[in-house]
């Protein structure tokens, strides 16, 4: 029952307009099973072929997150199903969720990944491609994609001045770009997302506050 008081914990902890992604990555069938019963509906995985397997065993109103760095070739796994895709770093990604959703009848919602950590090895598009890509009339041929939003992920570091600037120039973009409302904006994991909340994440992604750090064979 731990992760039931952990989950109900937390949500009891965040604001109404936050919603929570509960990052169910390695975790077990039993553990996700538990955090659905305590009511939560939305989760992310980071490897597509764990989300397709975890999403033929668990119950069919989940919503699933793909929360990891996308390998293109690997979309039309998950394109029948996967409800948001937080990691979008590139308009050739685009293109290829566009295709494998129109292949299903579907509108993919997507994030798109801003870089706005100083850590070379994380991924995302900087502020100007992103302005680019949204003013193209490439994109806007894209009909079975929909960007709702931004990803972002701060700097793994214990400064937390640092990590609050990464998360509020995110979100001085954000409201500038002035995307379709309600819009998201995806900041914040275990480590930090108070931080992310208190610079206007409405989206956050937390696994190891809620089912603990070990992980589990599925």
């Amino acid at each position: 029952m731990i992760v039931k008081e952990n989950l109900t914990n937390l949500i009891k902890s965040l604001p109404k307009e936050v919603v929570l992604v509960a990052v169910s990555k390695t975790k077990s069938i039993y553990d996700i099973q538990e955090a659905y019963d305590s009511g939560q509906r939305i989760f992310g995985e980071n490897k597509i072929q764990e989300m397709v397997s975890k999403y033929d065993e668990l119950p069919k109103d989940i919503q699933w997150h793909m929360i990891g760095h996308l390998q293109r070739n690997k979309v039309k796994y998950m394109a029948h199903f996967v409800s948001l895709i937080h990691g979008v770093d590139s308009f050739k990604t685009l293109k290829e969720i566009d295709k494998q959703a129109k292949k299903h009848n579907r509108v993919i919602y997507c994030l798109l990944q801003a870089k706005i950590a100083q850590e070379e090895s994380k991924f995302g598009l900087s502020f100007k491609e992103i302005e680019k890509i949204l003013a193209s009339a490439e994109f806007e041929n894209l009909k079975n994609i929909k960007v709702v939003g931004l990803m972002g992920m701060a700097s793994f570091s214990s400064n937390i001045k640092q990590v609050d600037e990464e998360f509020q120039s995110l979100k001085v973009f954000f409201d500038k770009l002035n995307i379709i409302k309600p819009s998201i904006l995806s900041m914040g994991m275990s480590d930090d997302y108070k931080t992310a909340i208190k610079n206007g994440s409405n989206m956050i992604r937390v696994g190891s506050a809620i089912f603990g750090e070990r992980n589990y064979i599925v």
